[in-house]
């Protein structure tokens, strides 16, 4: 055994150890040594994008996995975590422009360069299931399903407005548009009307909604996937009118249909078929449309827009009482949300009180709360009230609640045939269409003759030409013709592909089950259905993919589900999401004292023994700089700490212990260079204890119950009462407070000063052999190197598979016990007295203690109050 902790060469040598036995290859219906099948679990973290560089974050990220993994694997489970690249996407493609290459030759050499600098920090994954998106083998699937889809009309084309980025030249899903603009280029986002395809993620809406139910989920995730399908009973009704010379209805939905007789005027969105039509021969509404075409349609910026009309000289009749109603076009209507109008009931809802008073429309009250006073001059909260809300003004429906006056609302509409009650929800279908070069081609042929038609299943997959490089004028498949050049399945003339590639939220709804069976013939295969059983068993990521990604994934397994592919419903059945990793930053203050801002990747600084910064200096002049707080490590601010540096320095095995030692996982840590400093000097410690007392471990052939005297009764108490708290702190994946639990171990049996003998061998020993294995789902290397060293793989096997240890109830039982003693009951000592001690000892104790009498001061005692166990209140 070396003297010295070298984490560098101990590490190499624990990783050629695991590769070269293939140690974290995954198979399926796995056995234990009594031919027992081991409980599967499938413990996965989130694919990473390709970007090229791996951070501390990362590094957070994945070992949170690799702990859970090797865990589990102690405990008897046949445990699979695999790794992949979600390749596909727009940021590739940017970068590609930027350096004039095919997006296939940076995203490959990426996925390379992050798989080398994952490597060494000895993570347990099944590198033989590797999956990346962009690879023909696995976007075949994505193609064969939408056409599974479109046979079933999940699939669909359809024409709607859409946001646009006109220098990226694609469609953006709302939540890429960022204050109007588009989320990489920055550019005002406008909104077209264009061709694409959907899919019907609403018919699902309902099962989406009640199996979040059923999952073992963080509750703001739950509420965040409940928000976004936002389910909400209401009344769909139609406002009549006469164009042209024939009836037609304007239809709206609203769940405030109490109000409806306050309705004082009705929007419509600009894109809607009536404000086209109204807009003939009437430039200035024809220019109103135009300007709201500016802008995009989600609906985080409608809150914040300047709500703007335009009226149209045109009016509906109201559905109950046959008043006039003026026709508005609204900036802040959205055709593809509802259908494209809203009903104007100023008195009731703040965004009509604020448009109503703009524009001098009449405001109306229709709703009475407890009698208090209604003024048209400035909003109270009070006026969209509910709960304790009285129809006023409302003819035949004075007097009545919401629920009442719904109720009636809604009967006397559908008396006239206007309307009835409706569920609606906020989820729209997805739009997985990208006018971008870089995705899963679209598998469907454009004929003259036939019209669209499906990419026989044969002649999957529809191949993306890897070699182009984008320029930024929108795609280039729709220039290259051999891509576009083919033959119409159907009539055998000549016809074009579909150039849209799909949204790369597909790439992910589904990666985990090709994890499963990488190499199936078919989409999946029964592997998927063992490995899945029940969903995922753990999945982890960031609470940034709380909407969209979980959202559609559950989509895409119910798809499957009802397709026959696989016999579950919900993909996760639990979900974990750590916090964000912070990093500190420096500044400098100019002779004006504006700041400039330095990041690790521009500072150096210097450490004194014990490993504390005294000197933070810029790399550029190497003038001081100070401390400015902590920020999210983020590859666009250069404010990233690299795994390879840090292990270049401590090695990995310090990188993933911080890591997790920083704070707990669910919540942001800051990155500390000194804090990694004290987890490698912990590290040695460890080394060098095992070290010094190697041959008194190793020549310990048995494990002893440690002898009866109190040293070593102490010692093995401390140790499994720090086991019982690492074991149930592993089950709730809380890792920095078993880090904290293997430095008490390691304190306790440094503490002990234990003597050479066969007891004080055998409590040595078994103390150790808790404590390796305490740490050894943390860091790996060390503790694997040190098990072997010591001996203790010729009696329990590899680390790897060694049982994991129990907490014995007999040593957790202590002979004496402390208790807190209060005078008048304020804290005024301590007493340790025998486990078994009866009231009357526990008493004398007490009152003989001399720092309790000095409080006392000679004064009677009144009462003793003991709580067994706890304490002592002496009350004089």
């Amino acid at each position: 055994m070396q003297d010295k902790y070298e984490p560098q060469a101990i590490e190499a040598a624990a990783q050629a150890h695991w590769n070269a036995s293939q140690a974290y290859r995954a198979v399926e219906h796995a056995q234990d040594a009594q031919g027992k099948a081991k409980p599967k679990f499938y413990v996965c973290s989130m694919l990473p994008y390709p970007s090229g560089k791996l951070h501390m974050g990362h590094v957070r990220n994945y070992t949170l996995n690799d702990v859970m993994y090797r865990i589990l694997r102690m405990r008897g489970y046949n445990v699979m975590t695999p790794m992949g690249w979600d390749a596909f996407g727009l940021p590739a493609e940017n970068a590609a422009i930027d350096r004039k290459v095919a997006p296939s030759e940076w995203t490959r050499a990426n996925i390379a360069d992050m798989k080398a600098q994952m490597q060494p920090l000895g993570l347990a994954f099944d590198w033989s299931r590797e999956v990346a998106t962009c690879d023909p083998g696995y976007y075949k699937w994505n193609q064969w399903l939408f056409l599974r889809m479109l046979e079933q009309g999940i699939a669909y084309r359809k024409t709607q407005v859409v946001n646009w980025d006109p220098v990226d030249q694609t469609v953006l899903a709302n939540e890429q548009v960022v204050d109007g603009r588009g989320w990489r280029s920055g550019a005002v986002v406008e909104k077209r009307e264009i061709p694409g395809y959907y899919l019907a993620i609403t018919r699902y809406a309902e099962q989406l909604l009640a199996d979040l139910k059923t999952v073992d989920w963080p509750p703001q995730v739950v509420a965040m996937q409940e928000n976004w399908i936002g389910k909400s009973v209401g009344v769909n009704f139609g406002f009549p009118y006469t164009l042209d010379g024939a009836e037609q209805l304007l239809r709206v939905f609203t769940t405030r249909a109490d109000t409806i007789m306050g309705v004082t005027f009705v929007a419509i969105a600009a894109e809607h078929p009536l404000a086209s039509r109204l807009a003939r021969g009437n430039p200035e509404i024809a220019a109103f449309i135009d300007e709201c075409k500016r802008g995009g349609v989600a609906e985080a910026d409608l809150a914040t827009m300047d709500k703007k009309g335009m009226p149209t000289g045109f009016a509906v009749r109201h559905p109950l009482t046959g008043e006039a109603v003026p026709l508005w076009i609204g900036n802040y209507v959205l055709m593809g949300y509802g259908e494209g109008a809203v009903m104007g009931v100023p008195g009731h809802d703040e965004r009509d009180f604020a448009f109503a008073r703009k524009y001098g429309l009449p405001i109306r009250q229709v709703i009475d709360v407890r009698g208090q006073p209604y003024s048209t001059e400035a909003w109270q909260d009070w006026y969209a009230d509910k709960a304790d809300a009285r129809c006023v003004h409302s003819g035949k429906y004075d007097g009545l609640g919401y629920e009442a006056a719904v109720d009636a609302i809604a009967a006397d509409l559908k008396g006239r045939g206007l309307g009835d009650k409706q569920v609606n929800y906020r989820l729209r279908d997805w739009g997985i269409s990208r006018q971008r070069y870089w995705g899963t081609p679209i598998p469907l042929i454009h004929c003259e003759t036939c019209g669209v038609v499906p990419v026989p299943e044969a002649d999957l997959p529809v191949l993306l030409p890897e070699g182009l490089v984008p320029d930024g004028s929108g795609s280039p498949l729709a220039r290259y013709e051999p891509f576009l050049q083919c033959t119409c399945p159907s009539c055998g003339r000549p016809a074009r592909r579909e150039t849209d590639t799909m949204d790369t939220f597909v790439d992910s709804a589904w990666y985990y089950m090709r994890y499963c069976s990488p190499d199936a013939a078919t989409m999946v295969d029964s592997r998927t259905d063992y490995w899945m059983a029940g969903g995922m068993d753990q999945y982890i990521g960031g609470i940034e993919h709380a909407v969209l990604h979980l959202l559609y994934a559950r989509f895409w397994t119910k798809v499957m589900r009802d397709l026959g592919l696989v016999r579950f419903g919900e993909p996760f059945r639990r979900l974990f999401t750590q916090g964000m990793l912070t990093h500190d930053c420096y500044y400098r203050e100019d002779a004006g004292g504006k700041k400039r801002w330095y990041y690790p990747s521009e500072i150096d600084i210097e450490f004194d023994e014990r490993g504390r910064p005294v000197k933070v200096t810029a790399r550029d002049d190497g003038r001081p700089v100070f401390y400015g707080g902590t920020e999210k490590m983020s590859k666009s601010k250069n404010n990233v700490v690299e795994p390879r540096d840090i292990i270049g320095r401590f090695g990995a095995d310090t990188a993933r212990t911080f890591a997790m030692f920083a704070g707990p996982p669910d919540q942001s840590a800051a990155w500390s260079n000194s804090g990694a400093e004290g987890t490698y000097r912990f590290l040695r410690r460890l080394w060098n204890f095992c070290y010094e007392r190697r041959d008194a471990v190793a020549s310990t052939a048995l494990l002893d119950d440690g002898a009866a005297r109190p040293q070593l009764k102490a010692l093995r108490r401390e140790i499994h009462l720090n086991l019982k708290q690492a074991d149930y702190d592993y089950g709730r994946m809380q890792y920095n407070t078993v880090v904290s639990a293997a430095m008490k171990m390691l304190n306790a049996l440094e503490d002990a000063k234990l003597a050479d003998g066969a007891a004080d061998n055998a409590a040595l020993k078994e103390g150790l052999g808790i404590l390796l294995r305490t740490l050894y789902p943390i860091a790996p290397h060390i503790t694997h190197a040190l098990w072997n060293e010591l001996g203790y793989a010729r009696e329990y096997g590899q680390l790897l598979d060694a049982p994991w240890p129990q907490a014995d109830p007999a040593a957790l039982v202590t002979d004496e016990i402390d208790l807190v003693v209060q005078v008048n009951g304020k804290l005024r000592g301590q007493i340790r007295v025998p486990a078994q001690a009866d009231r009357a000892t526990v008493e004398a104790a007490a009152l003989a203690d001399a720092t309790v009498q000095r409080f006392m001061a000679g004064a009677p005692v009144k009462k003793l109050i003991v709580v067994p166990g706890k304490l002592v209140n002496v009350v004089v």
